[in-house]
């Protein structure tokens, strides 16, 4: 075993390239998602997305094969469907497919593994997928989301509430045959005039701005709306800033992990002559944050230093699937029943994986 020095040195270094590369790729692909959504109205997403319809699991399914998101960098992009109130079920399926099925860990296991095992791969992973997502969408699993924002105030909605006034108030000198003169009840949009333009794109699908002041009548503010990619930034950075904590802690303890245990360490404990090699390896893989590009890779090591292939897939799986640092990023989202229904699927799946590795390949 090297020694401590070296091993803490390349904990520490791990933790940097961790903290740069997921800081950078939670940023860019969090300005994207958030310039997205001001393009395309949010009941189009839930359209899309909807859980009603089978076609939503699938349009899911293959939106998260085709995005090359390890799981931390899937997190913006379902804090998006979150926040769009997309539907739980499909939600959940781009959750589970998107760092499984990536085109980089599909297109290495190919080319290492064969055609073979990389079909009984897809289909586990899209199969046990979309089986966990409509299940624990129809057991009402989305009572464990944990709501991130208040739903915004919309100034233009198409009928204001009515306030009555006194019998002896008129609205442009007209007084109704009987009963209280209405009026239009004040909105926090009439009662706090703001001199900022704010965008309507979500509230009144139009894409012109419009200020707080010209909702209620008075003139519009002669001040520029920001650029849609700067307030895209803007909104990026802040969700960036709330996760800052979750992230810092995941990324120190998969480094930690990462420096720590060998891949001697792993093939010794998971190899062929343990009979719980699978379970054994696929609750190794989900402390383990190992990047879509090195996981293969790691895997063909294992494989020569005496490792079973089931238990090579469970690793597979269980660490692209569900690395810790994911963990500690979702628990800002998802309440503890709900992280251990995630959990479950993942740590299910690369044991049926190995088992079905083991005994038909």
């Amino acid at each position: 075993m090297p020694p401590f020095t070296t091993l803490l040195q390349d904990a520490a270094q791990m933790f940097l390239l961790l903290f740069a590369e997921l800081s950078l790729l939670f940023l860019l692909i969090s300005a994207a998602i958030n310039r997205l959504r001001q393009t395309i109205p949010d009941h189009r997403i839930q359209a899309l997305l909807g859980a009603r319809q089978g076609r939503g699991y699938l349009t899911a399914a293959l939106l998260g094969a085709i995005t090359p998101f390890c799981s931390c960098s899937t997190i913006p992009m379902l804090r998006g469907l979150l926040d769009a109130k997309a539907g739980f079920g499909p939600t959940l399926t781009f959750l589970f497919v998107s760092p499984l099925l990536n085109p980089i860990i599909v297109g290495l296991l190919w080319v290492t593994f064969g055609s073979q095992l990389t079909l009984l791969y897809v289909l586990v992973a899209a199969g046990t997928a979309l089986i966990a997502s409509l299940l624990l969408s129809q057991w009402g699993f989305e009572r464990y989301v944990i709501t991130t924002r208040s739903e915004p105030s919309s100034c233009c909605s198409p009928r204001p509430a009515m306030a009555a006034a006194s019998p002896s108030a008129t609205i442009r000198g007209l007084r109704p045959a009987s009963g209280p003169i209405l009026r239009p009840a004040k909105t926090a949009c009439c009662t706090a005039p703001s001199p900022a333009p704010v965008s309507t794109a979500n509230c009144c699908d139009t894409p012109a701005p419009v200020s707080a002041s010209n909702c209620c009548g008075a003139a519009t503010s002669s001040a520029e709306p920001p650029s849609p990619w700067r307030a895209a930034l803007v909104e990026a950075w802040m969700q960036y800033r709330d996760l800052l904590p979750y992230l810092l802690l995941g990324v120190v303890v998969g480094a930690f992990i990462y420096g720590f245990i060998p891949a001697d360490w792993i093939a010794r404990h998971a190899g062929q002559d343990n009979p719980f090699a699978i379970l054994v390896s696929a609750v190794i893989g989900i402390p383990l944050y190992i990047r879509a590009e090195a996981v293969i890779p790691l895997a063909s090591v294992l494989l020569g230093k005496g490792m079973g292939s089931g238990a090579v897939m469970a690793l597979i799986i269980g660490s692209a699937g569900a690395s810790l640092t994911e963990l500690i990023l979702l628990k800002s989202m998802f309440r503890a029943p709900m992280m251990l229904a995630f959990l479950s699927v993942i740590l299910g799946m690369a044991i049926l994986m190995g088992y079905l590795c083991q005994y038909l390949l």
